[in-house]
């Protein structure tokens, strides 16, 4: 029995252990003139999507790229960070989402209607709408403009939700169907690393996809 709860307390410690050092593990500190090989793939990778959320934007709008490459890499890692077992990852939670995406929207928006009314008013309104549909495209425009910090924490939340549910069933399938027979246990087995390997891809082009949502509304008022 002391066996047992032993193990049972063990894992989970270790696990903690390596979700404490897991940011330290994917971004080491570059302490030497020439880097190594990981180290120079991440500085390339950081570059790329700086140069790919960066690129509409003028000199003011610049002023960003720490906050968005910051998110980027919060986002990554602790999407990546969910996958760890016994860990959890916090974007799963709508209102973890919810409380980076309203101030981030609101930081974005405030700012056009301050500085830019004109230009900020004229996107409630597209160019040639008929005079009949101005109130409803207005309303319609402005309900778009709204929820989108919903929509937001929403997408990050259901794409990371569902990802880790499905492994997680996928993963219980696996045990339960292991004592019938050995060729469902082969492609049950299979079929988790590639939800995983998917997963992974999923955590990192979600954290892609806030950060460049939130770069295009502030190209839309910078």
């Amino acid at each position: 029995m002391n066996e047992e709860l032993s193990t049972f307390f063990y894992v989970p410690v270790g696990t903690m252990m390596l979700a404490i050092a897991f940011p330290a593990i994917l971004l080491p500190t570059p302490n030497r003139l020439i880097t190594n090989r990981w180290i120079t793939i991440q500085q390339w990778l950081i570059q790329l999507i700086m140069k790919q959320l960066l690129s509409i934007h003028n000199t003011k709008g610049l002023s960003w790229s720490l906050m968005l490459i910051t998110l980027t890499l919060f986002i990554g890692l602790t999407n990546l960070l969910g996958l760890l077992p016994y860990s959890f990852a916090p974007t799963t939670q709508l209102t973890v989402n919810l409380s980076m995406a309203i101030p981030l929207w609101t930081g974005t928006v405030v700012p056009g209607f301050r500085y830019k009314t004109k230009i900020s008013l004229a996107h409630l309104l597209p160019q040639g709408t008929p005079m009949f549909l101005i109130p409803m495209i207005i309303i319609i425009e402005t309900i778009s403009l709204l929820i989108r910090p919903v929509t937001l924490a929403v997408r990050l939340t259901a794409n990371i939700t569902a990802g880790h549910s499905l492994i997680h069933l996928t993963g219980t399938a696996t045990l339960t169907l292991s004592s019938i027979h050995s060729m469902t246990i082969t492609v049950t087995f299979v079929t988790v690393i590639l939800l995983t390997i998917l997963e992974l891809a999923v955590a990192l082009i979600q954290a892609y996809v806030f950060a460049l949502l939130i770069s295009l509304y502030l190209h839309e008022n910078a």
